[in-house]
Parts: structure tokens; sequence; C-alpha cells
């Protein structure tokens, strides 16, 4: 029998039964109450590894104080290698991903492994934030409160729906099928973006099972600004997306993508529209008027879920975001057709026949690498873009 290294959260010379990877780069705050509450996860043999990617505070230190397994990074090289660099060390089957400002209840990593337990085909599954956020402003209210409506609605069967995509936030997936699917991009996305998804999309292509688990929970302690907001909507979510379901040919209906998310993306344009045509021409307020009673009819139901959780007074204020968030879909949605069929469509054709080291798996492309004394993360993942 194999003897397997152990931290506090696994002990004994044992192969643990889940790896929790949470990479980490200038988070120690949140990082803190993230590793109090995995130390509280009661009667669950899991080993736990902080990538600490080129961080300059006290991050690494305070991992290691929770009896956590730290691997450094000399630089910063994104989160998509960081988590490769974790996935690599795990010893377990099942690797548990986690962002250093979530923190998990009591039961989500037992609810997780029970779901794999239970169903053998599953490649992947992942959460949500709980409506319970607690950053105090109204954008990072609204904000959390968002991800964990879109997460949460939706035709459910034992609280679970089939989904295309993945999340890392909250999300596990067998070490197994992240290996064969070839990790993250991180030359693709060097920095904070949509690598979970696009990952997601290869794993259901090779006929891998993913689910969302709505009773798989955790808070996300991130305080939101509105340039955040909009910085994170257009350039780290929108155009990335749009540009990745142009690559992978894929019409994307999951989550905030939905046809009722694009009526939304379509009626506030066509509403800003309207209102800066009014000056020129008044009876275009009648259309900016029914483009304000679409958004609100085809969003009622989050309008009503924002309204039980806080109250009207609440929702009212929430409104205002909720259409600069609309702004950005389509915002995003212009800017990647314009990237995509100005040039990046040709330079894909181009890489794609040039390329001939995508299919292979994430471990044989670091065994194939030549040797040298940088670390693995340094080379991880870079001949594991989309497969065409």
């Amino acid at each position: 029998m194999d003897d397997f290294p152990a931290s506090q959260a696994s002990p004994g010379l044992r192969r643990p039964r889940l790896s929790v990877v949470i990479p980490v780069h200038n988070g120690e705050h949140d990082l803190d109450r993230c590793l109090r509450r995995l130390r509280d996860t009661p009667d669950l043999d899991y080993e736990l590894i902080v990538v600490d990617d080129g961080s300059t505070d006290g991050s690494a230190s305070l991992a290691e104080s929770f009896g956590a397994r730290v691997i450094r990074h000399g630089r910063a090289r994104g989160p998509a290698a960081a988590r490769n660099t974790g996935a690599l060390a795990a010893t377990a089957s099942l690797v548990f991903f986690l962002d250093a400002d979530v923190a998990v209840h009591p039961n989500t990593l037992a609810r997780a492994l029970a779901r794999f337990d239970a169903d053998p085909s599953l490649s992947a599954l992942f959460g949500s934030y709980d409506d319970r956020p607690e950053s105090p402003g109204l954008i990072s209210q609204y904000r959390n409160l968002l991800h964990h409506f879109v997460h949460q609605r939706g035709r459910f069967e034992d609280d679970t729906r089939t989904a295309q995509t993945f999340w890392t936030g909250c999300g596990a997936i067998r070490r197994e099928v992240f290996l064969d699917a070839g990790g993250f991009d991180p030359d693709l996305y060097r920095r904070p973006a949509i690598e979970d998804i696009e990952l997601g999309y290869r794993v259901t292509r090779a006929g891998g099972k993913i689910v969302l688990a709505r009773d798989v929970l955790a808070t996300h302690l991130k305080r939101w600004t509105l340039a955040n907001v909009v910085r994170t909507d257009i350039f780290q979510r929108g155009v990335p997306w749009m540009l990745l379901m142009h690559r992978s040919k894929v019409e994307a209906s999951d989550l905030n993508v939905d046809r009722s998310g694009r009526v939304s993306v379509a009626a506030t344009g066509l509403g800003v529209l309207a209102t800066a045509g009014m000056l020129a021409q008044p009876g275009l307020g009648l259309v900016s008027l029914f483009c304000l009673v679409t958004i609100i009819l085809v969003n009622r139901d989050f309008y009503n879920f924002l309204a039980r959780t806080k109250g009207r007074a609440f929702t009212a204020a929430c409104f205002p975001l909720h259409l600069v968030y609309f702004g950005c879909c389509g915002v995003s949605v212009v800017i990647a057709k314009i990237l995509w069929y100005g040039w990046l469509a040709k330079a894909e054709e181009r890489v794609a026949s040039t390329t001939t080291t995508r299919g292979m798996r994430l471990d044989e492309a670091e065994s194939a690498a030549p040797t040298a004394p940088t670390p693995a993360s340094t080379r991880v993942g870079r001949t594991s873009r989309w497969r065409r």
C-alpha cells in the first residue's frame, strides 16, 4: 500500500477521500475565514492543498498554520495554472476546488462526496453561493444574490440538474477526468476568467456528466464595487465566454446565457437607444417604457426573490444595477463579435492546423516536457486548449 502525505486535515499515511485545492494571490484576509470554515467541517477525511500564486502577503504562512500543504509559485501565473498545480499534487481521486474568498457550510464537502459515491458516472459537480452574503454593501449583496438565484433556478431532480459548464468557486471533479481533459488552460486564461467554464465544455463534449447541485452551498466573502462588476462582467466573463462559444461552436443555454437573459440584454440595448433618441423623437419614450416593462416581466422571479429576501426597497435599489449587468452583457457581445470576425477566427484556424499535441493528457504533457528544475506548474496545461 502506498504512503501519501498528510496534513492536519487528513491524519495518517493513507489516501484521503477528497483533496481540497485553494489557489490564492494576496488573499490573506478572506483566506483566514475560508480555512476556518473548512476546519469546522466535521468527520470528513480530506487533504488540504493551498497554491500560493506569487503572493506578497502572509497567505502562505497562514495556510501552513492551518495544516495545509502549501505549494508556492515564485510569481503570479493566474488561477488556471495554480489549480493545475494543486490538482497534480492531489492524492485523492476527487478534487474539490474552492476559491480563497469562499467559505463552505459544515455539510458542503460531505454532500458533494455523497453524490459521487451514489453516481459512479458523475464526472464533476458544482454548487452555488448561499443567500446570506456577508459583505454589507448594496452592490455586494446584489451581486452575490444574483449568483445564488441563477444557480438555484431551473428544473431540478433530487436537487441536481445537468450542466454544460463547471465552476471552481465551489466545485468538485474526478481527478482522472480532470487529467484526461487536459486541466485548465493557463495560456488562454492567464488571468481570472472562464477557465472553469471552458473545462466544463471539454468534459461534456467528451461525454462526461456534470451536474449543478443546489444543496452544495457556500458563502461568498467578496466585496464588490461597481468598477469591479463592470470589469468582471465584460472582460473576465462576458467577452471570453462569447469567444468560447464561437470557438467551440456551442450555443450555450446554461445559467445566465439562457433565453430570458438574451431578451433582457436586447431590451436593455433597445431601451438605451430609444432613451438617447427621445430628444429628437419624443415618441421613442414609449419604446423605452416598453423595454423597461419587458425587463421587469421577464425577470419578475428574480425581483420577487430579492423582495422576499431583502425587501422591496432593496429590490428597487438593485434594479439599476441589473440594467448595468444587462448592459455589460450587450457590450460583451459586440466586443466579442468584433474580435472574432475581425481576426481571431482566422488565427484560430491557423493554430488548429499547426498544433498536434492538443489531445494529450495533462499528466502525459508533463512527462513529455523536458526536465528542468522549475516547478511543474510552469508547464502544466500548455497543450490543453479546446479540442476540435
